[in-house]
């Protein structure tokens, strides 16, 4: 069974499959900490601005 195991491993890596699907794998890694990195910025800008606009409509009232 280990053997057996041991030869699609190496089949899988010896194919272009292998390699290709580590580099999807890393370009999807690097979407995600993109995308999380600009939600993060973009979170703290927005509450920024809603709590200027909240003491804004505070200090007319």
């Amino acid at each position: 069974m280990l053997n057996k195991m041991r030869a699609r491993l190496v089949n899988f890596l010896q194919k272009e499959d292998g390699p290709t699907a580590v580099e999807y794998a890393v370009m999807l890694a690097l979407i995600i900490v993109i995308c999380l990195a600009a939600v993060q910025l973009l979170g703290q800008n927005s509450s920024k601005l809603f709590q200027t606009v909240a003491e804004s409509i505070g200090s007319t009232s």
